[in-house]
């Protein structure tokens, strides 16, 4: 299990691993892939562009998670709400 987002976070960005045999993601990917299967809410999303908007249901922060491209690691942060209007058309 991973932590829960803290107060002073605001980017998580995820790292692929080359083990030889495998390539695999770091814990931050993986905590990035749990907290949006498990603590966010999923509000919208672009599949288009890898791009996935969230809330924080404990602080009511709005999270985008990205992909630096298709199937690569995850990156999540913190976006305004004019950002969410702006990139998702999201105005909740």
């Amino acid at each position: 299990m991973f932590e829960d987002l803290k107060p002073e976070e605001t980017e998580l960005v995820g790292m692929w691993l080359d083990l030889g045999l495998k390539i695999t993601g770091d814990a931050i990917a993986d905590r990035v892939e749990w907290l949006a299967a498990n603590r966010l809410q999923k509000l919208a999303e672009k599949p288009d562009e890898g791009a996935e908007l969230y809330r924080d249901p404990r602080d009511n922060r709005l999270w985008e998670k990205v992909l630096a491209f298709a199937g690569g690691p995850p990156t999540l942060r913190v976006i305004t709400q004019a950002d969410a209007a702006t990139r998702f058309g999201y105005t909740g």
